[in-house]
């Protein structure tokens, strides 16, 4: 798609209520702001829409603005077209058109008020389904024509924007007949649409079970005193934190099942009929424009190029992991045979979390809740902080932000350590609430681009988690995976905010998906290292306290020892995905359904019957037919990691860290990523760091 409206990258902005708001601006951010200009460059606050009335208003200003620059384009004599006033001019008109689109997403999954977001999730419909049509202006496809046939002499990020941006066309069907085109526009159109029910569904969807304190025997204390409801506890399916929580401890049998039904039915009822007319859609709009699936449409783009490389990528982990699978599984049964008394207990697919959590517990004395202790929120975030700094050469100063969307929303600028040049901003909404997103993501907010007047305009971007919120005289504690998500998630904000891209489609994390989470995947290693973990990890109670060399020795082989399971559930959801984009039809859309828990049973353990855990895997909207990335990326992610590891500071190091800086995160998609991943190691990439990794030797 050329106009990339409010799409869900990882992850675009928000509200700012207006009882929040600051009439006074930081001094401190007003100088950060003047010092930009030094460095010819623009550090821009996003003004924030509050009202309904505003955001209708947005969606108004936005779609005449754009309009109108597609107009300018389209207007241009051929005699006069040149790569700057077509090509240049339409990665202008694109960035701009999507400043307020990103702004809507997250005040969709952000906002404490459900008018705002209700109002924010029919703006995106209407810009998703306007900016489908602009890929049809037949106007400025003929201008850029005109511009290639004079075959410019162009290089580098010039050339490939010339490249790929013919290429979009062509995959939106300006090649094709009127009549074949206008068919396809019209179904993008009722896709848009669709797709943005589908997450708006999984966004809204909630269960709440009730259990006494028998039935959640095993539990943390510390999750009982934050769930407690009277004489019984409050266990929110939907929430990611409360599943996990209870499907790793609870030792009752039925509660683990009960929960993981109903979180593998939540939004089924809104969301299976949406599936069986989305999947077949994408597959039409694909075979329209020359594809086999949607699969092969949307893999063309990517790293891996096709869906049968895909596959075959996934199934090969798949018999690989096979042996090891196996031996896991056998363990687990060990385990429960001799906690239930019953020698012939199998394991189901609810017990696989919990005799995991059992395994980690009995065998390597590894407890997950006790580790808590020495993951305080704040603390683990100065840490993570004084290391990206450290290894990337940054400075991060926070300053108060003129609005707040939430009370305790923080705002901070990034600016290298040597020059004092401001790179950009970034917004932490770190713990849950009512009608916020329910996962761990980062939002671009403003895209870094090389604007009209020659002067660059920094990044500005969010995180938005779901920590465990502080309780009492107890702060917010972290798990250990926590910790691992949370340097996962600012790897992506590294990513946006450290882009050199001179245009808005190639900065920051605008990578091929099955890339894009690699750099952050391989920051994940940075939680296993001793001396890292010795630099900010500490018993809240005690400072003095470190994590024993030899608690982390077992938990490194308490993760090997159950990796095999991780990653066989990995590989389901991605062959699920797979699957359902290169077989759903017209003729067979209600095996919808079936064939979605058909392919996760063939690869993982049987789903509990009557659920559709696909009607609540968001994924399948934004990473459709790309969810196999996540193994793609970690195997590149390995690879890259070993570059650290070689060095003499090893993960502190900064000649390392500036590679990856300048390599990776600077360039985004300026060029092949291939090329930037080279460059980073040195060498052809290798698969063996991830094999060893995952226990395949």
């Amino acid at each position: 798609m050329i106009f990339r409206l409010g799409a869900f990258s990882l992850c675009a902005a928000v509200l700012c209520a207006g009882a929040l708001a600051n009439p006074a601006m930081d001094p401190q951010l007003q100088a950060f702001q003047k010092r930009a200009e030094r460095f010819r460059a623009i550090i821009t606050l996003p003004t924030f829409e509050t009202t309904p009335a505003e955001v209708a208003a947005t969606v108004k200003t936005t779609i005449r603005e754009g309009n109108a620059a597609l107009d300018r384009i389209g207007a241009t004599p051929a005699a006069r077209v040149t790569f700057d006033n077509t090509f240049r001019a339409l990665d202008d008109a694109s960035w701009r058109m999507g400043l307020a689109a990103n702004r809507l997403s997250l005040l969709k999954e952000t906002s404490e008020q459900a008018p705002l977001r209700d109002a924010a999730t029919a703006a995106i419909k209407e810009l998703q389904e306007w900016s489908v049509g602009l890929d049809y202006r037949e106007d400025v496809y003929r201008v850029l024509q005109a511009c290639a046939a004079t075959h410019p002499s162009l290089q580098g990020e010039d050339e490939k924007l010339f490249v790929e941006t013919l290429r979009d066309y062509r995959r939106a069907g300006l090649d094709l007949s009127k009549a074949r085109r206008d068919q396809v526009e019209q179904m993008r159109k009722e896709l848009s649409r669709l797709t943005t029910d589908f997450e708006s569904n999984v966004t809204r969807a909630k269960k709440e079970l009730r259990f006494t304190r028998t039935q959640l025997e095993g539990v943390p204390e510390s999750f009982l005193e934050q769930t407690r409801q009277g004489d019984e506890y409050a266990v929110l399916a939907n929430v990611t934190w409360h599943y996990v929580t209870v499907m790793e401890n609870a030792r009752d049998e039925a509660v683990r099942k009960q929960l993981m039904t109903e979180r593998n039915n939540l939004a089924r009822t809104e969301n299976l009929p949406l599936l069986e007319r989305i999947l077949p859609l994408r597959d039409n709009i694909a075979r329209e424009l020359g594809y086999a699936s949607w699969a092969d449409y949307q893999t063309e783009i990517k790293m891996v190029k096709n869906a049968r490389t895909a596959i075959d990528f996934l199934r090969e982990l798949k018999t690989g992991l096979q042996p090891k699978f196996e031996a896991e599984l056998a363990e687990f049964q060990k385990l429960k045979a001799a906690e239930t008394g019953q020698a012939a207990a199998t394991i189901q697919i609810w017990d696989w979390r919990y005799y995991a959590n059992q395994l980690q517990k009995q065998k390597y004395a590894i407890d997950a809740e006790q580790l808590r202790v020495y993951f305080p929120y704040e603390r683990v975030l100065d840490g993570m902080f004084r290391i990206y700094q450290g290894i990337f050469g940054l400075k991060f100063e926070r300053f108060e932000p003129p609005c707040k969307w939430t009370g305790d929303l923080q705002l901070w600028g990034v600016s290298d350590d040597q020059t004092g040049e401001p790179l950009g901003l970034f917004y932490l909404d770190m713990f849950p609430r009512e009608g916020k997103y329910n996962h761990f993501a980062q939002f671009g907010i403003i895209e870094g681009k090389r604007l009209e007047n020659g002067q660059y305009q920094r990044p500005v971007c969010a995180l938005v988690c779901n920590f465990p919120t502080p309780v009492k005289d107890r702060p917010s504690l972290l798990s250990h995976a926590d910790v691992e998500t949370l340097f996962h998630e600012f790897g992506h904000a590294m990513h946006t905010l450290l882009t050199r891209a001179q245009y808005g489609r190639f900065s920051g994390a605008s990578v091929p998906r099955d890339f894009v989470e690699a750099p952050s995947q391989m920051l994940e290693n940075w939680v296993w290292d001793q001396t890292v973990l010795d630099s900010f990890a500490a018993d809240y109670r005690d400072p003095a306290k470190k994590i024993p060399a030899e608690i982390l020795r077992q938990l490194k082989a308490a993760r090997l020892a159950t990796e095999g399971a991780r990653y066989r559930r990995q590989l389901s959801f991605g062959l699920m995905d797979l699957m359902l984009h290169t077989r759903i039809h017209d003729a067979n859309r209600a095996q919808a359904w079936p064939l979605s828990n058909e392919a996760m049973d063939e690869v993982f353990l049987p789903r509990i019957p009557d659920t559709a855990f696909a009607a609540y895997f968001g994924h399948l909207m934004g990473y459709d037919a790309g969810y196999y990335g996540y193994a793609w990326a970690e195997a590149i992610a390995a690879d890259l990691a070993t570059v650290f590891e070689k060095t003499p500071k090893g993960y502190f190091d900064p000649s390392a860290g500036r590679r990856l800086r300048e390599e990776i995160y600077a360039v985004g998609d300026s060029r092949d990523v291939n090329v930037s991943i080279e460059k980073f190691l040195g060498r052809k990439r290798s698969l063996q760091p991830f094999l060893k990794k995952i226990g395949i030797e």
